[in-house]
C-alpha cells in the first residue's frame, strides 16, 4: 500500500475546474472483486482518470461471515482482517481498493426502524473509522464521499466524516427489495434528502430523488462497450453450434424478481421453429421453471464477461423480458446497450427508461407483444440499422455519465 499517494495526473481536459484535485472516496453495494460489471465499478475508474480514488468493499457483518464463509472473496476479506494483511491495494493509476477491518452487526431483523437506527449508528460508527483511517493512511484530507445506492451502512457517514461533499446515486429501486423495504422505506428518503448532491441514472428514479433533494441530477449510464465490437467476427460458441433457425437471445441474470418467465414461454411456444437462447445464471425459480422442458429453449449458464460478446455476435434478436414491478420500473437497462453495440435488433418491455433508446429499440407493452416484434424486427434488420445501433451505444459512455457528475459537484461548489 502506497502511503500519501500522489496523483498520477491525466493529460486530457478535465471536466469541471472547481472539483479539480479532490479525492473521492467511493462506497456502495458493489464489492470490487464482483465478477460482473458495475455501475459504481465503472464511475471510480473514470473518476481515477482526474482524481485519487478510494474504493471501499462493503465491510463484513456477522451473518455474511457465517453464511458465506466459503466464499473466496469473503475468505480473503476475513483473512486480510484476522491476519493483519495488506487491506489497501493499487489496482491501477489513482486508484485503490479498500478491505474495512471492522465487522458489523446483522441487524436488519430488528421490526422496529427507531430501534435499528440506535444499532444502526453503531455500524456506521465502525464503519467511518475504517474510512477514516484509511483516507488518513491514503492521504486524502478534504474529499468526497460517493454511495452507490447503499442505504443503510453509510446512513450517518455525513455527519461523522464532514466530507466536502456527500453524493448519493440512486440507479435502482432497491426499497422494492423485502431486505431494504422494512426500514429503507423510511431511511431512504431521510438519506437522500441530506445529500448534498443527488444523482440518477433514469428519469423515474430522478423525480424520486427531486421529490427528496432539490439539488438532483440526471447522469444517465454510461457502459464499457471496449469488449462489445462485432468488427472483431466472433466465432460461434461450442454450445451454440447445433442450433439451426432464428435465434433469440438473452444475457444476464435470470432472476424471478427482475425477468418475466411468462415473456419467454410465450416465444417459445408461438415459434417453435426458433431458439431461445439465456445466457446468464438462474435463481431458485428459473432453476425449476418448466421452460427446461422446452426443447427450444436454452439454458447456457453464466459466462465469463469475455465471452458474452461471442454469444451476443450470434443472437439474431436480442431481448430484455423484463418484469415490471416497483424494483424494475427506473432501473436502467446496461444489457441493451451491449446488444445495440453490437448492433443487433432488440426487443424490450416498454418502461420509461427504455424511452433513452428512441426508435433503435422494438418495445413491447404485454408478453403477447413479442412474437410479432421479433419477427418484424428480424425482417426489417439491415446494415443501416447495424450502424446506428452501433453508433447509439458507443455515445452511452462512462466519461460522458462522469462529466455530469464532475458538472453538478461544480455547480454545487460554486453556490
Amino acid at each position: 500500500m502506497q502511503n500519501n499517494a500522489t496523483l498520477n495526473a491525466s493529460t486530457e481536459e478535465y471536466p469541471g475546474s472547481a472539483a479539480k484535485g479532490i479525492d473521492i472516496v467511493v462506497i456502495g453495494l458493489a464489492p470490487w472483486y464482483m465478477d460482473i460489471g458495475a455501475t459504481c465499478k465503472s464511475i471510480a475508474e473514470e473518476f481515477s482518470r482526474f482524481h485519487r480514488v478510494l474504493y471501499v468493499n462493503m465491510p463484513l457483518d456477522r451473518k455474511t461471515i457465517l453464511g458465506e464463509k466459503n466464499d473466496p472473496n469473503i475468505r480473503k476479506h476475513l483473512d486480510i482482517i484476522r491476519n493483519k494483511k495488506e487491506d489497501i491495494t493499487e489496482v491501477k493509476p489513482n486508484l485503490w481498493v479498500y478491505y474495512p477491518r471492522r465487522i458489523l452487526e446483522s441487524i436488519n431483523w430488528i421490526p422496529s426502524t427507531a430501534l435499528f437506527s440506535v444499532f444502526n449508528r453503531v455500524n456506521n460508527r465502525r464503519f467511518a473509522m475504517d474510512i477514516k483511517e484509511a483516507a488518513e493512511r491514503m492521504g486524502f484530507k478534504d474529499y468526497i464521499v460517493f454511495n452507490d445506492n447503499d442505504i443503510f451502512r453509510p446512513f450517518y457517514l455525513k455527519e461523522i466524516l464532514h466530507p466536502k461533499l456527500y453524493i448519493y446515486l440512486s440507479r435502482d429501486n432497491i426499497v422494492g427489495v423485502d431486505y431494504w423495504k422494512r426500514h429503507g422505506l423510511t431511511l431512504e428518503p431521510k438519506h437522500i434528502a441530506k445529500a448534498d448532491i443527488a444523482v440518477a441514472n433514469s428519469h423515474y428514479l430522478e423525480k424520486y430523488l427531486r421529490s427528496y433533494n432539490p439539488n438532483t441530477y440526471f447522469i444517465e449510464t454510461g457502459c464499457d462497450l471496449s469488449l462489445f465490437d462485432p468488427a472483431k467476427g466472433y466465432a460461434r460458441p461450442a454450445d451454440m453450434k447445433d442450433l439451426s433457425g432464428p435465434v433469440i437471445g438473452y444475457m444476464g441474470a435470470l432472476n424471478s424478481l427482475r425477468i418475466d418467465e411468462s415473456i419467454i414461454k410465450q416465444i417459445a411456444r408461438s415459434r417453435p421453429d426458433w431458439n431461445v437462447v439465456l445466457v446468464g445464471p438462474e435463481d431458485d425459480f428459473f432453476s425449476k421453471s418448466e421452460l427446461h422442458q422446452y426443447p427450444n429453449v436454452h439454458f447456457l449458464g453464466k459466462k465469463p464477461m469475455s465471452q458474452l460478446p461471442a454469444y451476443a455476435a450470434h443472437f439474431d434478436v436480442c431481448i430484455n423480458p423484463q418484469l415490471v414491478n416497483i424494483i424494475t420500473i427506473g432501473n436502467y437497462p446496461l444489457k441493451v446497450d451491449e446488444y445495440l453495440a453490437m448492433g443487433k435488433p432488440v426487443v424490450a418491455t416498454h418502461t420509461d427508461a427504455m424511452l433513452l433508446f428512441g426508435d433503435m429499440v422494438y418495445l413491447a407493452d404485454k408478453p403477447e407483444d413479442y412474437p410479432a416484434l421479433i419477427e418484424k424486427a428480424l425482417k426489417a434488420d439491415n446494415d443501416i440499422l447495424r450502424k446506428d445501433r452501433f453508433a447509439m451505444a458507443k455515445a452511452h459512455t462512462w466519461e460522458n455519465t462522469v462529466k455530469k457528475i464532475h458538472k453538478a459537484i461544480t455547480k454545487t461548489l460554486s453556490l
